[in-house]
């Protein structure tokens, strides 16, 4: 018996966990995420990041940080190491920019 219970409360414990993660990605970057990005030389990318996992800036219909409504949008960003993001290159053959794009 002990053992359900064991496993039940692991489980429940996860589940809570993975909702606090979520909502926690949901919020806007503070300034000091930023401002470490910018000190560790990041640059942000706009059209690399998956559906979800943008950094912030997903356009109309969003609110920010793991917003985006689909993969490479091009008005969502992502931080990626400085000097890199021209040379990303997504399914289709485009590339990240540094400004937003035409999804």
């Amino acid at each position: 018996m002990s053992t359900k219970i064991n496993v039940s409360s692991a489980l429940v414990a996860g589940a809570v966990a993975s909702l606090l993660a979520a909502t926690a990605h949901a919020a806007p970057l503070t300034k000091a995420e930023v401002s470490a990005a910018m000190a560790a030389h990041k640059e942000k990318c706009y059209g690399v990041a998956l559906k979800g996992q943008n950094d912030c800036a997903a356009g109309p219909g969003t609110t920010c940080q793991g917003t985006s409504t689909m993969d490479f949008q091009g008005n969502s960003w992502k931080f990626v190491q400085g000097g890199t993001c021209a040379s990303i290159v997504v399914p289709g053959g485009g590339h990240g920019s540094l400004t937003p794009m035409k999804s």
